[in-house]
Formats: C-alpha cells, structure tokens, sequence
C-alpha cells in the first residue's frame, strides 16, 4: 500500500525502475468501485458503473471494472479496441463521443453493443446502417442536453427543446430494427448541486415524452477522494460517495421505487484519482536572485494538475537535507511554468524521492511525448511490485515518422 512506502523500498524500485516511475494502487481502485457502486445502490438498487476509460485506461484498471460486472464507457476506437481486448462483451460497451466514424459505428452496433447518439448528422448515418441490415437490431442511446443552472452551455448532446433532439429521436423510433435503450446527459460540473438537476431533467423528460428507457446514464463529474490538504484548495466542497448517492440517486427511488430503469453513472475521477502517485528524483536545487528551484525528473504533465499543489510526499534518500522555504519544484521540461509544486517548505536533498499523490486522473492518458517518453507503471498492490508498463522509448514515440 502507499501507507508502506519506505526509503528502502523506494530504493529497490529506483533499482529496478529508474528515478521516475508511476505508482499504482489496484487494490485502492477496486476498494473504490465497490464504495461508490454500494453508495448508489443503497439509495437505488439497479445501479451500476460504467467506468470513464478517457480518464485512466491502463488495462489493469479496465479488466478490474469488468471483472466486478461494471460498463465500459469509450469516446473512441482506441477504447473500443480496447475494451474487446480486456475482455469485455459489446453488450457492456457504451460508446459515447462528438465523433465516431460511421464504418466503427456500424460494426460494434451489429455486434450488441450500445451507440449514445450525439448529434442529428450521427443518426441520419445510423439509420442508414440499420437499413442495410434489416436482420439486426441496433441498441442506441441519446444524448441529452438541457438546463442544469450551472451558468454553462455543454457542447455535448441535443438540446431537448430543440428540433434536432426531436428529428433524431424520430428517425431511432421510425427505424423498425433501431432500439432507443438509453437516455444519457453529462455535464462537466462536479459540484453536489448539479446531481439533483440531472436527474430531475432525465425524469422530466421521461414523464412528457412517456418513454421510459432501458438505461438512464447521468455521466461522470464526481470528485474522487483526497486528503484534506487538497481539499482546501478548491472552492467548493468535496462530496463523498453517499452525498452524491443521495442527491441523484434518490429522485430515482421517488419515481420508480424499485422498478425503474437501470441507472448508471460514469465515474473516472472518482474511482482512480487516488490510486496513482508519481516517483520523481530531485536532481539540483539552485538559488536564482532569492527564490530556491528545485528540477526533478518528473513534470506538471506527468501529474495533469494545474491551479493546486498536489499531496506530496519527500523520502530522504541519503544526501545531506537542507531546509527551505517557499522553493518551487519544477520538472524537467524548457516550459517556464512545469512546476509541480509551489512554494514548499521543508528539508530537502539532490537525490532525494518525492511522491506526487492523486495522480490518477487523466495523467498517463494525457501525457504527450514531449522531451521524454512517458516512464513505466508498476502496481505495488501484490506481495511484489509488478511492472505493468514499461518505460516508453524512443521507438515507441517515433515508429510512425517516415525517415
């Protein structure tokens, strides 16, 4: 566990891995699938996850969701192929996304799985593929748009006031082989308050179209969980997993008691966020007119954190420490402002390990290629640390390039 992490471990993995590395928890991130599914489906029990591949697709992460019965939510073929090779059934694939060729489309909707439907361009060309296969049954969803008073347009869906929500929906129902199974919304909002909106939106929208669906996907945008000194970096409060159950679960429960359709959210964030920490190695400290900088070999694209100063963690690795105060530990890049970590006061060391936590989200899926190649993944969760994926080199980044 992460808790367990001693300056002697730390040296044996430098050892084996190198002096940057990622660290995953599996066993955290199972741990966290079970508490949110039970959350939800203590206020409503036909609930399940459909797992955000977007935000953290290490195959580990994905055949663990589909091992506990849970969805595979994709936005791409990437993560489409992706799925199937991990292992899961089409019938458990929901592919949302603005852009999906319609070849891909066609070929996962014959093969059972579930298409949300985000613009009327991408039905008009779904009800085409339907019609040139008449033998098939086609399972579709729609992505629905509307008013949440959070102050935002979301670019994502059909606006459910709007023409195109109503012609798309017209063309799914008037295709005899199509099947509307899903009403789906997401908004980027993570705030308690936008939970309840969601959910009262879906259920209007039930009650005047007198449609009840197989599924009701109320999306993703839950925080995950964080020690207190990253949460008093953010304005709003963090929620735990039961106060989301409650604000949109519940509605749910109101309407349908017990035999409403299968809820389902799309959790990325909130199940992996704390389940990653990146090793990094300080590498030189220097004084430039006043202010202390320390570069490690590690980067503010290595974490996906920008605005807040990540949990951190520094290990004395034999050097001789020095206290300093408000030192900004900058990464390896020749980007004036890949600081990881700002003004941190403490001892510290050339040589020295510092832990970067709650890097789960959206760090390994939205490092680029940038100077370095991204640094191998090891899951410390089994009685040794196992490396999951290697270091990235320079074939990997440069195979596609035409010399």
């Amino acid at each position: 566990m992460f808790t367990d992490l001693t300056k002697e471990m730390i040296a044996g993995l430098k050892e084996r891995f190198g002096e940057a590395y990622y660290i995953l928890d599996s066993r955290q991130f199972r741990q966290n699938y079970l508490e949110l599914k039970d959350a939800f489906a203590g206020v409503y029990p036909r609930f399940n996850i459909a797992y955000s591949y977007k935000t953290n697709y290490i195959p580990r992460l994905c055949g663990i969701v589909n091992e506990l019965g849970g969805f595979a939510e994709v936005v791409s073929e990437m993560e489409l192929e992706l799925a199937l090779r991990t292992g899961v059934e089409p019938g458990r694939i929901i592919w949302n996304g603005p852009v999906k060729a319609p070849l891909a489309v066609e070929k996962f909707l014959l093969s059972g799985g579930t298409v949300n439907i985000d613009s009327l361009e991408e039905a008009q060309s779904i009800k085409e593929a339907a019609q040139r296969n008449p033998g098939a049954t086609f399972r579709l969803g729609i992505r629905c748009n509307f008013d949440i008073g959070d102050g935002k347009v979301s670019r994502f869906g059909l606006d459910t006031e709007g023409d195109d929500f109503k012609k798309a929906t017209e063309l799914i129902l008037s295709t005899p082989n199509a099947r509307l199974v899903n009403l789906h919304c997401h908004f980027a909002c993570r705030s308690l308050e936008g939970w309840p909106a969601r959910a009262k939106g879906i259920i209007e929208l039930m009650d005047k179209t007198g449609f009840i669906p197989e599924t009701v996907d109320l999306g993703g945008g839950i925080f995950g969980k964080m020690p207190e000194s990253l949460k008093e970096q953010f304005s709003v409060n963090i929620p735990a997993y039961a106060d989301y159950a409650r604000a949109a679960a519940a509605p749910f429960r109101e309407r349908f008691g017990g035999s409403g359709p299968c809820l389902l959210a799309e959790p990325g964030s909130a199940l992996v966020g704390d389940c990653m920490k990146l090793l990094g190695t300080v590498k030189s400290i220097k004084n430039i007119r006043g202010k202390y900088f320390a570069t490690l070999l590690a980067s503010q694209k290595n974490i996906s954190m920008s605005g807040v100063n990540p949990p951190i963690e520094v290990i004395g690795m034999g050097g001789v420490q020095q206290e300093y105060k408000d030192l900004d530990m900058a990464g390896y890049t020749c980007i004036e402002n890949d600081i990881l970590y700002k003004n941190y006061s403490g001892p510290l060391a050339v040589g020295d390990a510092v832990l970067f936590g709650n890097c789960g989200s959206y760090s390994v899926v939205m490092k680029p290629p940038f100077i370095l190649p991204n640094f191998p993944i090891i899951d410390i969760s089994g009685a040794e640390a196992e490396l999951i994926k290697e270091a990235e080199t320079f074939e990997d980044i440069f195979h596609t390039f035409i010399f």
